[in-house]
């Protein structure tokens, strides 16, 4: 069974997502059944610098997105929704979304409704 976390963004390293047609970004990996002794949520920290984007996809998972630094759009379905410091963006699964490139800096926290990152079998808008 598993027991309770705590963690501090610090103490877990960036991994770098790149990819010339699909955006990138930083995240920070810090809840997955694969790392951490926990079964029901994968969560981390993503970063963008200025002009980084991530190409709008989908996944069977809910998502959030709680805002902690920085403001940009998140598409959703074609809407866009600004992403601020303490503001929560729920994404059904299912749903097409993605970051379109950012005017600055952008930290949020995101969580998946999955006990392991590496289960997300993205599908890019470009590929549907």
């Amino acid at each position: 069974m598993p027991r309770p976390l705590l963690f501090d963004p610090k103490d877990c390293a960036d991994e770098e997502w790149s990819d010339p047609n699909r955006g990138s970004y930083l995240y920070r990996q810090m809840l997955s059944s694969s790392v951490t002794d926990s079964d029901s949520f994968a969560a981390g920290i993503m970063t963008f610098s200025a002009g980084d984007q991530w190409a709008v996809h989908r996944h069977p998972e809910a998502e959030i997105y709680f805002g902690l630094e920085g403001e940009a759009d998140v598409e959703v379905d074609g809407r866009l929704y600004r992403l601020k410091p303490e503001t929560l963006l729920f994404i059904p699964g299912g749903s097409f979304h993605g970051v379109p490139p950012t005017p600055g800096r952008l930290r949020f926290f995101y969580a998946f409704a999955t006990d392991r990152l590496e289960n997300i079998s993205y599908t890019f808008r470009d590929e549907a």
